[in-house]
């Protein structure tokens, strides 16, 4: 299906306001400069935006939307023009799921597709969750492909057209360019992690083979190329994706410029890999604008220029809203807006009213926290669904039964308020729903939720090897919330605080909270990185993040403490996401079930139906 384009809606729009009608005002704080490479090379980059091309309705920090993105991006273009460097423009996947802007419509992205698509971006790469599904990845080689044209790298993904079942690159493999002022020769690629949970209409080559292709190897062969570009949904760290790619640049070229352009673990970062090979990734959820400049490089257009012995590189993380923009951008509210911009915010604003995105279930009677909050607690978004969401909604199951999901299935807070059909999808925007096996043991069903979250005896990793599962598992990392990485955060009870404090690894960053009028600088981001603790452009109030389960479980139907009240079967139920660990897990405890042994639970109602369903029922509005 060829869905309505939107320059002819642009055309007609030209009242349009920037930014959301709804979005709170951004609070003024101190900023840092933007490290602009007059002369040089100076990068824009998205990732992981998962839909919220509309902004953060609730955040005043992150509160610029898609248009007012594309407002910024011509006035640092028309700079690199006055003074004669260039300005490239990079999004590393992950654009769908995760916003009612995307999720709303049916069919999902019905207004996302062509709202993106208004930007200009040089290179652009597909992550996880545009392969989740078969008619997403059609509907990523059908439209977004060809919005992009030669933009859209495919290094290592494969799709089978769906006009001839034929399989076909996604998109070109790579892409050789001259910028527009300085000259500079770039070769470029576009990769996806090894990832195995695509829908079969998609072939993900594994990168370890994709670097033995003849195509790759030629490519690096390559004379004449003044800097090596790598995108990637990928981690910038401890990522083997990105090492084998830079070995493989390297075997070959020992000292032509690299710079890698991550994402996937939703947060900010930037690697020095050495003198000549940097990586950056800039956060998620259209929070953060990475910034990245590079001076110093040779030109194919000035052939008598020699590049620097060590070109220099420096980034910038910059708090997606209007004041941050206005600053970078040296304008004010009178001179920032372009028309474009205007109107791809009219359009958003058009979308939302359309798919009644601030229609209201319920009303939230205090914040509830994915990982800022302790687990459990009175303020933990797990704990208000293990201890309540769940229960309410399995009450009516006849058997014993134990609920299991993934706290993966969770990807964002509860704000005090009005809970709206957008909430529904910021919160929980995956359409699994639930699966159930009948009469399992009690003894192996109520050990499932120890193995899944890493407790005990074995662990999880442990598990995988002794019983044999192939390569095709999914990561454990899937299993829970990507924003932090385990282990990997300031709260003081983790062992390996010390270490990251100290700077021998990078320190991950915290999201914004409410502020404290009393203190003197906003919450949000403190990054510490390769580079040193300067990078967010906003200078932020650091504030913690704690440590949540992989999975989250909950007894129905019966006393787990009371001796007498524990049944000899029980009904597993869980989210179809985790069904291959499940099942694994099972194994592992001396109970084989297969796929074919599980059937639909609860009416096949996903995690987005339980949660609204739940809110319309229990929490009502003053008025």
């Amino acid at each position: 299906m060829q869905f309505s384009r939107i320059p002819l809606l642009l055309s007609l729009l030209h009242s349009a306001v920037a930014e959301q009608p709804s979005a709170p005002s951004p609070i003024s704080a101190p900023l840092r400069e933007l490290p602009w490479a007059a002369g040089g090379l100076n990068f824009l980059h998205t990732t992981d935006t998962h839909g919220w091309h509309g902004g953060h309705l609730q955040e005043p920090q992150y509160s610029a939307d898609w248009g007012d993105y594309i407002s910024f991006a011509h006035h640092l273009r028309k700079r690199a023009d006055d003074d004669g460097s260039d300005l490239l423009l990079i999004d590393t996947g992950d654009r769908v799921e995760g916003n009612g802007l995307y999720d709303a419509s049916n069919p999902k992205g019905k207004y996302t597709f062509d709202i993106f698509s208004q930007q200009q971006i040089d290179v652009i790469t597909s992550g996880n969750h545009e392969l989740y599904l078969s008619n997403t990845s059609n509907r990523e080689y059908q439209e977004v492909v060809p919005d992009f044209k030669d933009s859209y790298i495919a290094s290592n993904l494969d799709i089978y057209s769906p006009k001839d079942g034929k399989i076909v690159p996604l998109a070109p493999r790579y892409r050789k360019f001259m910028t527009k002022n300085q000259g500079i020769r770039i070769l470029a690629f576009g990769f996806l992690f090894n990832f195995h949970g695509n829908s079969n209409n998609t072939v993900v080559q594994l990168v370890q083979e994709t670097v033995k292709e003849q195509w790759f190897k030629d490519a690096i062969h390559e004379r004449d190329i003044d800097l090596f570009l790598v995108a990637g949904h990928v981690p910038v760290r401890d990522s083997q994706e990105f090492d084998l790619i830079y070995k493989a640049i390297r075997d070959v070229h020992w000292d032509t410029p690299i710079v890698f352009f991550g994402g996937h673990t939703h947060i900010r970062d930037f690697r020095r890999y050495e003198k000549k090979a940097y990586g950056i990734e800039s956060g998620r959820y259209m929070e953060t604008l990475g910034f990245l400049s590079v001076s110093g490089l040779s030109t194919g257009k000035k052939g008598d220029v020699v590049a620097e012995a060590s070109p220099k590189c420096e980034r910038l993380y910059i708090d997606n809203n209007l004041y941050s923009l206005h600053h970078h951008s040296n304008t004010k509210e009178s001179t920032f807006d372009t028309e474009i911009g205007r109107n791809v915010s009219k359009a958003i604003n058009d979308a939302r009213s359309k798919l009644k995105l601030d229609h209201t279930y319920g009303c939230a009677p205090q914040d509830y926290w994915l990982n800022r909050a302790a687990y459990p607690a009175n303020d933990s978004l797990l704990t208000l669904l293990d201890k309540q969401i769940i229960p309410d909604s399995f009450s009516d199951t006849k058997r014993p039964s134990i609920v299991v999901t993934n706290s993966g299935a969770m990807r964002f807070d509860i704000f005090k308020g009005p809970f709206t059909i957008d909430t529904t999808f910021l919160v929980s925007p995956f359409t699994s729903s639930f699966r159930l096996l009948k009469d399992v043991p009690y003894g192996a069903a109520s050990q499932v939720l120890q193995l899944l979250n890493n407790e005990g005896p074995i662990l999880l990793e442990d598990m995988v090897a002794l019983a044999g599962a192939d390569e095709h598992m999914p990561r454990l990392a899937d299993l829970m919330p990507l924003l932090p990485p385990v282990g990997l955060h300031t709260l003081q009870r983790n062992t390996r605080t010390a270490a990251l404090v100290q700077g021998s690894a990078p320190q991950w960053q915290l999201p914004l909270t409410a502020g404290d009028a009393d203190k003197p600088l906003v919450p949000g981001y403190t990054t510490t990185d390769d580079a040193g603790s300067d990078g967010d452009d906003t200078i932020h109030q650091a504030i913690q993040f704690y440590d949540v389960p992989n999975c989250i479980g909950a007894d129905i139907g019966f006393s787990p403490t009371s001796v007498a009240g524990k049944p000899e079967t029980v009904d597993l139920v869980y989210n179809e996401f985790i069904q291959d660990w499940v099942l694994l897990a099972l194994r592992y405890l001396g109970q084989t079930y297969e796929k074919a042994d599980t059937r639909e639970a609860l009416e096949g109602k996903t995690m987005t139906d339980v949660i609204s369903e739940w809110v319309h029922g229990h929490w009502g509005c003053e008025e």
